[in-house]
């Protein structure tokens, strides 16, 4: 359900730039929305015996005790008995606090429902809204019964609903919480009563209601179900469904050596095809018996989360969007609060563009010595199904990796086993039949000693947690931390504080040989799979370790050498705008009718982008006392190249019209330059007046600002430049298309996730013809 909230704001709550507000009286009162949407639910029965069940919850129903009375208000049928619509009156004794209903002056609550049937197009759209206490509280909710659009023979069910309390006798927060557990409830209730009536349905031997047709004109306003009494019923025999395919038999579950389980090839077609059909249009419904099945059992509330942020991505993204699983992993790392999650999301889908990191798996090669010296690697998995990741900490020479490899190496290594343990989740979630979305980690400390808390190698653990924990949350579901030494609370103390509170809960912690008895390893990992060193009989392959031999040490410079390059891998950067110091990049043109091509993501706030002309060259940015740039953050860079001096439309032109871009939103385009000389490229930040850009504010007039988080913007971006020669013999075709600024042409939704942008003249062309 949809459900929209508007409650009183609480003196101790923070009001937002962005939170609208109204005075009444001495109260003030903040809009604060809420949706709340159904999944589409599928009852495998055609769509006229489900209308005939539910025709029978009218005028009440025992199995909602709340649905007190019905009473038809009025009805109509079109020429040909095609169309009937029907008005209903309904009371509802709300289970609301007796105090509360005293105060309201009330013991039901009375709404209004509308409901067209369409005979011919098989379709009922229901609409009902609240008449009691309309002027306080207005309740709008909106259900559809459709056809099936892969089987004709089944029957599909989507519900939404508002709520806007506008005031409630100083009851709102009270009201709200109501009527959210009635809708979970009748949410939850509502395919139960349906499947209800049709049980009773077929105990009475109905199992057809015939189809209507334009022979069928004079029948009866609400046809009744034809009764076959001699006829057992027998229900459809259909193929699997495409939304939820069976569960695996015994026999379609392989053990391979140690337990290892292998799926059979008709089981992943089956549902490599499921896939492809949830996925393949953005126009796709998440379907309730796929939530539980690939997902797994959500409340009423959490599957509406989930369904809104699906459909803002889809909304937003014009390529590829993540899948469901890796949505819903944000969602639950913030407790399902759409707003957060929605930003940690999105940031970490910069990040993964930014590094290309959905290619790392087929991109990343393990240097040798991470293959012969990282003690880690995938072991079977554990009780549950989960993919099972065995790492002895106590045998890896950390500071050895370190000094051989550097951080950005480990970083990566770490990051595709990560990658490596989502591939693996979802495998295992064909498997089993059910739904498995994190691995278990097993942690073996023996040997961990001092040497392990070298500093250095502190440091790149807390780097990788830190970013481990960004952008793959919820995805450990247990770690098992075994033969923990006296030395282990000292690394502790070091390492949990960067650890995510929710996180922490799934750690086990063993000291010596505590892990062999009860409510030790065997309750979460079968016996034959326990690897050998710890007492178990299965063979484990994850490499023994040992020190990393002086010799492939790197000194600081090849590290940091090293290092950068793996960091400048990425096509991508990025770079903060601040309200009145905009972010600026030079390109000089030495042919004309040279393209300038680029791709940008506006990350965070609204910003203006524009593109000038000069003959001549501005001069280097402004460094502060320490050698700098003049305006530098963690999160990017801010270059000014537009001297103050300089007016418009004499030291330099614009060439494009100006693009405003909203947070979120992705831009591919390019230019054809008529002029040599040097060409501005400026993103600066949206609600500046119209007339900076001939004065702008520089650095020291914006520096007290850069705290303020609503005055700065971050884009993320990349440019290149196809000179003329090159440009005529890749395109001679693209001429005819007439001019190829694209601003406008190719402004599309916050597409992280899509192809990176290749830095061939021919793929960059065909890019631009498709435009």
């Amino acid at each position: 359900m949809t459900l929209y909230l508007r409650q009183r704001h609480s003196p101790v709550q923070a009001i937002t730039p962005n939170t609208p507000i109204t005075v009444v009286g001495v109260n003030v009162v903040s809009t604060m929305v809420q949706k709340y949407q159904s999944p589409v639910r599928v009852y495998k029965y055609p769509f006229e015996l489900v209308m005939a069940a539910y025709e029978r919850r009218f005028p009440t129903c025992h199995l909602i005790p709340m649905f007190v009375a019905s009473d038809v208000v009025s009805e109509e049928n079109s020429e040909d008995n095609s169309i009937n619509k029907i008005e209903r009156r309904c009371a509802l004794d709300v289970d609301a606090p007796r105090l509360l209903k005293r105060i309201a002056g009330v013991d039901y609550v009375y709404f209004s429902q509308k409901n067209t049937l369409n005979r011919k197009e098989r379709t009922l759209h229901i609409e009902s809204h609240n008449e009691t206490f309309s002027n306080r509280v207005i309740i709008h909710e909106t259900c559809c019964y459709s056809v099936h659009p892969e089987n004709e023979d089944w029957t599909c069910f989507e519900q939404t609903a508002s709520l806007d309390i506008k005031s409630f006798f100083g009851f709102e927060s009270t009201v709200e919480k109501i009527a959210m557990k009635q809708y979970a409830g009748s949410i939850k209730k509502g395919k139960e009563i349906i499947e209800f009536y049709l049980k009773e349905l077929e105990d009475e031997g109905i199992i057809q209601v015939p189809r209507w047709s334009p022979s069928s004109a004079l029948m009866a306003p609400l046809p009744r179900p034809t009764t076959l009494s001699a006829t057992p019923f027998v229900p459809i025999t259909l193929p699997t469904s495409p939304t939820v395919p069976a569960a695996p038999t015994p026999a379609e579950v392989k053990e391979g050596a140690c337990g290892e389980t292998k799926p059979e090839t008709s089981l992943v077609l089956q549902t490599d095809g499921l896939l492809e059909i949830l996925t393949g249009t953005p126009e796709d419904k998440l379907d309730a018996d796929y939530i539980k099945r690939y997902l797994g059992d959500l409340t009423p509330l959490q599957e509406s989360c989930l369904i809104r942020l699906r459909k803002w991505l889809q909304e937003t993204h014009k390529g590829k969007i993540p899948k469901d699983e890796h949505i819903l992993r944000f969602l639950r790392a913030r407790d399902f609060n759409i707003d957060k999650a929605r930003e940690i999301l999105c940031q970490s889908l910069t990040w993964r563009k930014q590094h290309q990191v959905d290619y790392l798996l087929e991109t990343w090669t393990s240097p040798q010595v991470l293959q012969d010296f990282y003690t880690g690697g995938w072991h079977h998995h554990d009780r549950d199904g989960r993919p099972l990741y065995i790492l002895r900490l106590g045998h890896m020479d950390t500071k050895g990796l370190v000094r051989a490899l550097g951080e950005e190496s480990l970083l990566r290594h770490v990051l595709s086993i990560n990658e490596e343990g989502l591939r693996r989740c979802e495998e295992n979630t064909k498997v089993f039949g059910r739904p498995i979305s994190c691995w278990t980690c097993l942690v073996d400390l023996e040997g961990l000693n001092m040497r392990h808390l070298w500093r250095p190698g502190v440091k790149a653990l807390l780097r990788i947690i830190e970013v481990v924990e960004a952008n793959y949350p919820e995805t450990l579901g247990r770690l098992l931390i075994l033969r923990a030494p006296r030395v282990f609370p000292v690394l502790w103390t070091l390492v949990s504080p960067f650890i995510d509170e929710n996180t922490r809960k799934k750690f086990l912690i063993y000291a010596g040989n505590d892990y062999q008895g009860p409510g030790g390893l065997v309750d979460y990992i079968d016996k034959e799979i326990i690897p050998d060193f710890l007492g178990g009989e299965c063979m484990c392959e994850v490499p023994e370790g040992g020190l990393v031999p002086k010799s492939m040490y790197r000194t600081p410079e090849e590290l940091e050498t090293e290092d950068v390059r793996l960091w400048t891998e990425t096509i991508y950067q990025s770079s903060s705008i601040f309200k009145g110091a905009p972010h600026e990049i030079l390109i000089e043109i030495i042919d004309a009718s040279s393209v300038i091509t680029w791709d940008f993501d506006v990350c965070k706030g609204d910003v203006v982008f524009n593109i000038y002309h000069s003959k001549r060259a501005p001069q280097a940015p402004r460094k502060d006392a320490l050698g700098q740039h003049a305006i530098t953050s963690p999160v990017g860079n801010n270059v000014q190249l537009i001297d103050k001096s300089w007016t418009l439309g004499q030291d330099y032109s614009m060439v494009e019209s100006p693009l405003t871009c909203k947070e979120g939103e992705s831009v591919q385009g390019s230019h054809i330059t008529r002029w040599p000389g040097f060409y501005i490229l400026q993103w600066k930040f949206h609600n500046m007046p119209s007339c900076a850009a001939t004065n702008l504010p520089r650095v020291d007039d914006v520096l007290a600002t850069l705290q303020v988080s609503s005055h700065k913007c971050k884009v993320m971006y990349y440019t290149e430049v196809l000179g003329s020669e090159d440009f005529r013999t890749a395109c001679c075709d693209v001429r005819s298309l007439g001019s190829m600024t694209s601003l406008e042409s190719s402004h599309s939704g916050f597409s992280q996730l899509s192809a990176v942008t290749t830095t061939s003249n021919q793929s960059k062309c065909s890019s631009m013809i498709s435009r």
